[in-house]
């Protein structure tokens, strides 16, 4: 039996709601080593967004979504959570509902 790989992505309430509405349709992680030994060269299953760390791993629907796993695309962005200056993100493709 194969295993599942699952990429985890805590969120922030505003930007897990953003998402859950289909307002939001990528989330943005600094192009930092961290993310970069996470993602570049590497494939998953599916993600699991979480409403910050939910209790027992959350309900799916109000504190987990899963979604499938399509890809990232590196950008440069300004955000207000990242500060007023120009930076590098992987941008994850949160729009796939997971099959």
């Amino acid at each position: 039996m194969k295993k599942t790989r699952t990429l985890y992505l805590p969120l922030k309430g505003i930007y897990f709601d953003q998402i859950k509405a289909g307002t939001k349709h990528d989330e943005n992680r600094l192009a930092k080593p961290y993310w970069e030994k996470r993602l570049v060269g590497r494939s998953y299953d599916c993600l699991v967004l979480t409403r910050g760390y939910p209790k027992g791993g959350g309900v799916e629907g109000e504190t987990r979504l899963t979604r499938a796993y399509v890809g990232y695309t590196r950008k440069k962005i300004v955000h207000m959570h990242f500060g007023p200056e120009e930076v590098e993100v992987f941008a994850i493709d949160v729009r796939q509902p997971s099959p």
